[in-house]
């Protein structure tokens, strides 16, 4: 066929088409051959189509995500320091974690579930609980025990290595009695384990009637007051026995003392709790304290923090 009568052969092909639509030809090639028809208001649509998903291709490219939808999470991504993030999103808003085990929320607060490791460095070595103590109990109605133990090894008491609280302890003295360094001692365990500052001294803590009972310290352990009182474990001749008994009736009378205080103190020094810190001269002590506190009365455990602090090596300076 030539190329005149392939002409023709297309004009006839508008004609019948009718007045609904116009039919184009885009281009002929050598053979005659018609390449892309169709009608203009189906050009249009699909020309519109792809530019809207041109759009779309756009608008991601440029985001750098996709879409999303509740509750997803995406994986993780490495920055250009090495380190890597994983990112999620939810309905309560997203949370970016590391690789040390570091998150930071929406808020932009940060908390870590990496273990810091242990109590801060000071006189002695301290091990078992440590680092239990925060709000959660301070702020709960219920008692709760701990028990750790500090090693002064060769060393004894040396005032250099106390913390500044221990220092000012010290320097301050108490209302009388030969229990100022088992004050320090247990001051210094809540400070370099629970992170507890040191807010008045014995002598500076206001009360109602002050005549009536007192306590040892007053000080701040995650935001929150916190009375202090302290007791030694203790037998004379140091090694005899420390019975069940002697247990009973020293934390009887410690604990009822607490009571009393946490009625008396003026409200400028209340505290939200006291701390029952008993020093131990032995495990054995240890063991008859909390045989004794399991068999006490509710009512006389109250909401106060039982600690115990069993005390090795050179301690002579503390009994």
């Amino acid at each position: 066929m030539n190329r005149s009568a392939t002409l023709i052969g297309w004009a006839a092909l508008v004609v019948a088409c009718g007045d609904g639509a116009e039919t184009y030809v885009d281009s002929l090639d050598e053979s005659g051959t018609g390449t892309g028809t169709g009608t203009e208001a189906e050009s249009e649509s699909e020309s519109e189509s792809e530019s809207e998903s041109e759009a779309e291709s756009e608008a991601e490219s440029e985001s750098g995500v996709g879409s999303t939808t509740e509750g997803s999470t995406s994986g993780p991504t490495t920055d250009e320091d090495g380190s890597t993030t994983t990112s999620s999103t939810d309905d309560g808003g997203s949370t970016t974690s590391t690789e040390d085990g570091s998150s930071t929320d929406d808020d932009g607060s940060s908390s870590s579930s990496t273990d810091t490791g242990g109590p801060l460095p000071g006189l002695g070595t301290i091990a078992g609980d440590c680092g239990e103590l925060d709000a959660v109990e301070i702020t709960s109605p219920s008692p709760f025990e701990f028990y750790n133990a500090i090693d002064f090894g060769l060393v004894g008491y040396d005032y250099d290595l106390l913390t500044p609280g221990g220092q000012q302890i010290f320097d301050a003295g108490n209302l009388g009695g030969s229990s100022l360094h088992s004050e320090i001692v247990a001051f210094e365990v809540l400070a370099r384990c629970e992170g507890a500052e040191l807010l008045e001294t014995e002598g500076t803590i206001e009360y109602i009637d002050d005549m009536g009972t007192k306590t040892d310290l007053l000080v701040a352990i995650d935001g929150h007051t916190v009375g202090v009182s302290v007791v030694r474990a203790i037998t004379f001749p140091f090694d005899d026995p420390y019975t069940v008994d002697l247990a009973e009736e020293i934390l009887t009378e410690k604990l009822a003392d607490i009571l009393v205080s946490s009625a008396n103190v003026a409200p400028e020094h209340a505290w939200n709790k006291q701390i029952l810190h008993v020093i131990a001269y032995a495990d054995m002590h240890a063991d008859s304290i909390a045989t004794a506190y399991a068999a006490l009365d509710a009512d006389l455990q109250a909401d106060t923090v039982l600690v115990v602090t069993v005390t090795h090596g050179d301690d002579a300076f503390i009994y």
